[in-house]
């Protein structure tokens, strides 16, 4: 079973009485029993509805663990102790854990380990939450885990803060969070709500998850798809030739050529979408 440390990720811990409440009240995602096991996508969004932390979440041995690229977590807790007020919570780094994740693996939860299914996307393995100690025994040498991971989420169609958007880049709706489990339109409110709720009821989402594949070496995230004379959107981070793009789908109609850098490059829909190339979007 291949293990991979996923070393730009981090984990922070939220344990408390009143844990469930305050993160169910400001987060994207829902807070239920389904949650042990299972990694789900969530996202703090601004009070305009933007992106401005997203990772994943999962409940293990009394408390919620989140999985967090590394140079969010001092502002998800700087932010969520902001949101908590007086309520009995408690919010803190686990500096002594590592990240690391097996694209085929099962490995059962002890007292040392917290293991659970990323429920994003098929094809997303299993994350473990390790103690440091013991990243090196359990690390498969000879392959980049950056490399490995990032081709599997990319081929899942799973668009990742840092690599592929930036914090006030995106709405939820336009990395699929609302299809994967990453929104939950009837728990009621949270920081956000309004506009994504509201993104949801008019079909107003514009922007998608776009497999795209074909990239010529050398092309930087950021980097815009271009549908004949018109820009669609830009891709984040390459690998092996493929990125995720956050796409305008009304611009894809199959008759004009998709581009990158003068090349032509070649669209895909993820497995579990449920939008189509040609969409177009009710006016807001």
């Amino acid at each position: 079973m291949a293990n991979f440390h996923l070393s730009a990720h981090e984990v922070v811990r939220v344990s408390g009485d009143d844990a469930r409440k305050l993160l169910n009240d400001t987060l994207t995602c829902r807070f239920d029993e389904e949650l042990r096991g299972a990694g789900r996508w969530f996202a703090l969004l601004s009070p305009q509805g933007k992106i401005q932390i997203e990772g994943l979440v999962t409940e293990a041995q009394g408390a919620f663990w989140f999985d967090i690229e590394a140079g969010l977590v001092a502002d998800f807790v700087k932010r969520m102790k902001l949101y908590r007020l007086r309520a009995k919570v408690e919010i803190e780094p686990v500096t002594s854990r590592a990240v690391m994740w097996s694209p085929d693996g099962d490995r059962p939860e002890g007292p040392s380990v917290i293991a659970y299914r990323d429920a994003r996307a098929p094809g997303l393995g299993t994350r473990y939450f390790v103690p440091l100690e013991d990243v090196a025994a359990q690390t498969t040498l000879g392959v980049d885990p950056a490399v490995a991971y990032n081709a599997a989420r990319i081929a899942a169609g799973v668009a990742e803060f840092g690599v592929d958007f930036g914090v006030n880049e995106v709405f939820p709706h336009d990395i699929g969070m609302d299809l994967l489990q990453g929104v939950d339109f009837k728990k009621g409110c949270y920081v956000g709500q309004e506009v994504v709720s509201r993104m949801q009821h008019r079909g107003t989402a514009r922007r998608r998850p776009v497999i795209v594949s074909g990239i010529p070496d050398g092309a930087a995230t950021g980097a815009p798809v271009m549908i004949g004379e018109r820009e669609a959107g830009t891709i984040g981070l390459t690998v092996n030739g493929k990125a995720i793009g956050v796409l305008r789908l009304d611009r894809i109609d199959g008759a004009a050529p998709s581009t990158l850098g003068g090349l032509p490059v070649t669209l895909e829909l993820p497995s579990w979408a449920t939008y189509k190339f040609g969409e177009v979007a009710p006016a807001d």
